[in-house]
């Protein structure tokens, strides 16, 4: 089963480079990206760049690349996934764009959590991501919107079986 799960969010009145600045504070003690107040948090051993291993709960991934406010890339832990998830800022009919995709196949037992939770869980915290890079570049503190019941139901079958 191949994944291709794409996100992104218009940010109207934000520079490229305004997007860029809030993406490269990615994984750092700064991240004004990440939303770490409702999800576990982005950790990379060496920061944002190439080769620094991390990620965030259960999921372990590399970054692959990194192109200083353009785009940061990010390869599975192949025991969970074969692919890559990178955020990118890009314009799009004139508008900064910030964009989140998920590329690959689910290995081992994730061929089964992707479609029964993982999906699930995945999109709420990019939206939540996207949901703070919006409030974050707009200069409003981020106010989480309500999780659904798959999610929360997600969250906490995760939690017990921890």
């Amino acid at each position: 089963m191949r994944i291709v799960n794409l996100h992104e969010r218009a940010l109207p009145g934000t520079t490229p480079a305004a997007a860029g600045a809030l993406l490269d504070t990615l994984g750092g003690s700064d991240d004004a990206l990440w939303p770490a107040r409702r999800w576990p948090p982005l950790r990379l051993d060496r920061g944002l760049a190439a080769g620094s291993s991390g990620g965030h709960g259960p999921i372990g991934y590399r970054v692959s690349d990194h192109e200083p406010g353009r785009r940061a890339c990010f390869a599975f832990d192949r025991r969970i996934f074969h692919g890559h998830h990178w955020f990118e800022v890009t314009t799009v009919e004139g508008e900064t764009v910030l964009r989140h995709v998920l590329a690959g196949r689910p290995a081992g037992r994730m061929r089964l959590l992707w479609p029964l939770a993982m999906r699930w869980l995945h999109d709420a915290l990019i939206e939540d991501g996207l949901d703070r890079a919006e409030a974050s570049l707009a200069g409003r503190a981020w106010e989480p919107r309500p999780l659904g019941r798959w999610v929360r139901l997600s969250r906490w079958a995760a939690a017990r079986l921890r």
